[in-house]
């Protein structure tokens, strides 16, 4: 995992950052599904409230080569700035990159609880209340579901600064409960 490219957004006067980053990181995901293999992991280097203007990808030179090669960018070429391949700086420090889920629908869990069995009518009604919704205040992007349709945020958390790598596999979408990334 010793390279990186970025992919910066650019301003544009019809778009908002959010709207491309949204649609940025919906091709990434298409593209990781079909050529990542769990090798490729994301940061966002600018990311404070939003997550900011910058995608990194981190990976080895031939998966980051894999990846680029299926030209899945060919619609954004005109919204963002592509780096080349490039080798991590030295003595970097690393960090976990991972979605967050928030359990914000308690009307939602009540009835997958039921359908599932795991809960009767009654039990659910007891234990659910409105007490246990949680609300995240982690930066996102919204995409859309290709198996519901729907579109849902998806909460990215960069986790704290370590000072050796953890070796993992990264998801579809290029993030890991486990595995880290290069922070510099």
């Amino acid at each position: 995992m010793g390279h990186y490219i970025d992919i910066k957004i650019l301003p544009d006067p019809e778009f908002s950052f959010s709207v491309l980053m949204n649609e940025l990181f919906a091709k990434l995901h298409r593209a990781l599904v079909e050529a990542g293999h769990g090798e490729i992991g994301v940061s966002f280097p600018r990311a404070q409230k939003t997550l900011g203007d910058t995608v990194r990808l981190h990976g080895s030179q031939s998966a980051l080569q894999r990846l680029m090669a299926i030209d899945w960018m060919k619609i954004l070429t005109n919204y963002t700035c592509v780096t080349l391949i490039t080798t991590v700086p030295d003595n970097c420090r690393y960090r976990v990159v991972k979605r967050v889920q928030a359990k914000s629908c308690v009307e939602r869990m009540y009835r997958r609880s039921i359908k599932k069995g795991w809960l009767t009518t009654e039990e659910a009604e007891t234990r659910i209340n409105a007490g246990n919704e949680q609300q995240l205040k982690l930066p996102f992007v919204q995409i859309k579901s290709h198996s519901s349709g729907q579109d849902f945020r998806l909460f990215i958390q960069q986790g704290k600064l370590l000072d050796s790598p953890v070796k993992g596999k990264f998801s579809a979408y290029g993030l890991s409960d486990v595995a880290t990334i290069h922070w510099f």
